[in-house]
């Protein structure tokens, strides 16, 4: 029997999580991607077990030490610090906000978009007018105006980054779920006497969990981004802790005689941002039915 015949006798589900995952592996940049974000990951949270160094230890007279020097893998700052540690921290926290805030963010954004999807008329609408007004505001000017109001802590860059990511998530998915709401299945469900709370999160939103998998990832990209902009003009996560975008702001006057403090997290950033924007774009050729006629 052939491998198409194999799959096709397959339970829909199952044959439809093989075709996406084929379709995926399939996107060149998409596995590298994957590739960048795992090497990332691991590298941040295991790397500093093999650094003879913390983040916080300060040796003066290694102060600007250029990359290789030593055990200063990527050299050190002006205080002395070794940037590896520094780095590997600060992409725990970049890494860990990035997350936190998708979750938020997805959470908040599907819920919204559900609701006003399935709901239509003045509840609908109305929903999609505070959608509006959030999007009506520069989310830039929004995030710093949040950010100069609270205590700059991790927990709470995560708060107002999500605050201000959710309402793409909210758009996309209430135009899915517009689409579906006069389908029969759902007709179906209304005949049976389930409640509209039950259609709503057990019959329509598993069948746009494929668009909020890829907003999701984009987002985390976004989140990344967002948090290395506001750290980098002071308003995100404060030193001593160290963050991507503060280390760039730290050595923004350095940039002529110690570059490699720019060039270091900038890379990380760039490598990050770039690998889940990878995977966004491969998860949702994947999850497109008409890849397959190209």
């Amino acid at each position: 029997m052939t491998h198409a015949a194999t799959e096709a006798l397959a339970p829909p589900a199952r044959w439809w999580r093989t075709r996406t995952m084929r379709r995926f592996r399939r996107n060149r940049l998409a596995m590298l991607g994957v590739v960048l974000i795992v090497a990332l990951t691991l590298a941040c949270f295991s790397g500093p077990y093999f650094l003879p160094f913390d983040e916080l230890y300060i040796d003066l007279r290694a102060r600007f030490a250029p990359p290789m020097t030593g055990a200063h893998v990527f050299g050190t700052d002006p205080l002395g610090r070794d940037i590896a540690a520094r780095l590997f921290q600060a992409g725990q926290i970049s890494l860990l906000v990035g997350f936190s805030a998708m979750l938020m963010s997805t959470v908040l954004g599907t819920v919204i978009g559900v609701v006003a999807g399935y709901s239509g008329g003045r509840i609908g609408a109305a929903l999609m007018r505070v959608v509006d007004a959030f999007l009506s505001f520069p989310s830039i000017f929004l995030l710093l105006a949040l950010a100069a109001f609270v205590s700059p802590s991790p927990l709470m860059i995560t708060v107002i980054i999500a605050v201000t990511s959710w309402m793409e998530v909210a758009r996309i998915v209430e135009a899915e779920v517009r689409s579906l709401r006069d389908r029969d299945f759902v007709m179906a469900a209304r005949m049976l006497g389930l409640s509209s709370v039950r259609i709503m999160f057990r019959e329509l939103l598993p069948n746009v969990i494929g668009v909020i998998i890829v907003a999701a990832t984009l987002t985390v990209a976004r989140a990344i981004l967002l948090e290395a902009y506001i750290s980098f003009l002071g308003y995100g996560i404060q030193p001593p802790l160290p963050s991507w975008g503060n280390m760039l702001n730290g050595a923004q006057q350095y940039l002529d005689k110690a570059p490699w403090l720019a060039i270091v997290p900038g890379v990380a950033i760039t490598l990050a941002v770039a690998g889940f924007n990878f995977i966004g774009d491969g998860l949702r050729d994947a999850l497109d039915a008409r890849s397959d006629l190209r």
